[in-house]
């Protein structure tokens, strides 16, 4: 029932998102597509609790209560960046505004364009361990809530991961494009 939902709320995301955009940009009726778009937190918050229903009516925390514990805090870390990346792209291509500005591709900008990204996945690793610790200690068995500290250690595994991948850009800053070699040569003076 769990990964039913999980797939629910992932299939509702984009649905309402497409939806608020729609209503935005195509119908012209911005508060209205607003309102839809702020209606996307409530599907995390629908599995959450019946997360924390299907736990207190006995089920043994499995796979399914830490994927939907992820699941939340991915949302939490990186969805309104989706979303805001996906309302620009809208604006631009539904509403005739300014091209989305690409993120940076060398040097410094890009690494901090990376560490902020990596920010969002930290902030998923803390939401999703807060919840897994919540079901730990609702659940009070430790032989029973092992799967849940997997996911758990999981999660900073993929932020530590991330995070040595962020920090790659600003140790080793991809360098833009040399200029044509004609550029590069000094002038020769003849003598």
């Amino acid at each position: 029932m769990i990964v039913t939902l999980i797939v629910i709320c992932e299939i509702g995301f984009w649905v309402l998102l497409a939806a608020g955009l729609a209503v935005r940009y195509l119908l012209k009726m911005p508060r209205t597509g607003a309102a839809l778009l702020l209606c996307e937190p409530l599907l995390e918050v629908l599995l959450l609790v019946v997360t924390a229903i299907d736990l207190r009516n006995g089920a043994d925390p499995s796979w399914k209560h830490g994927l939907a514990a992820l699941y939340i805090g991915y949302t939490v870390g990186h969805g309104h960046r989706t979303v805001t990346w996906l309302d620009r792209h809208a604006a631009h291509r539904l509403a005739g505004g300014p091209p989305p500005q690409k993120p940076p591709r060398h040097g410094m900008a890009r690494a901090r364009h990376e560490g902020g990204i990596w920010l969002g996945t930290l902030v998923a690793a803390a939401v999703a361990t807060a919840l897994l610790q919540i079901a730990i200690w609702y659940v009070g068995d430790a032989g029973q809530s092992q799967s849940l500290r997997t996911w758990m250690y999981g999660a900073w595994r993929v932020a530590g991961i991330h995070g040595l991948i962020a920090l790659s850009y600003a140790i080793w800053p991809k360098k833009s494009p040399a200029a044509p070699a004609a550029e590069r040569e000094p002038a020769r003076v003849e003598r």
